[in-house]
């Protein structure tokens, strides 16, 4: 599994994206981790960043936005169980992301 997180340089929530994924993988696949710093609207679209920080799970953004969402340098917030905007998935909805057998689609835990 390649896990990949995408974020423009000094992202105030990729410190705790970061701590989630430690937290939510076991930890073989935890120092399997790619970080790459997205400088530009260019590089964010050919990489499929919807904010950042963005996680991409073999390729693909398991937290995707529905739509027509642009891609995009914008800072990125995620909707944890109870309704409210965080900077980054929760342990939970990470761990489900990454054992997801519908190709990394996740949706919120249930509360």
């Amino acid at each position: 599994m390649e896990l990949r997180v995408l974020a423009v340089p000094d992202c105030p929530n990729l410190p705790l994206l970061l701590h989630r994924l430690r937290r939510a993988l076991p930890e073989a696949l935890a120092g399997d981790v790619v970080v790459d710093t997205v400088r530009n609207e260019a590089q964010a679209a050919r990489l499929g960043m919807h904010g950042s920080p963005t996680l991409l799970v073999d390729g693909r953004d398991p937290f995707a936005p529905s739509g027509d969402t642009p891609t995009g340098l914008a800072s990125r917030t995620y909707r944890g169980a109870d309704g409210h905007a965080e900077g980054a998935p929760s342990v939970a909805q990470l761990v489900d992301a990454v054992r997801s057998p519908r190709g990394g689609r996740t949706t919120a835990p249930p509360p």
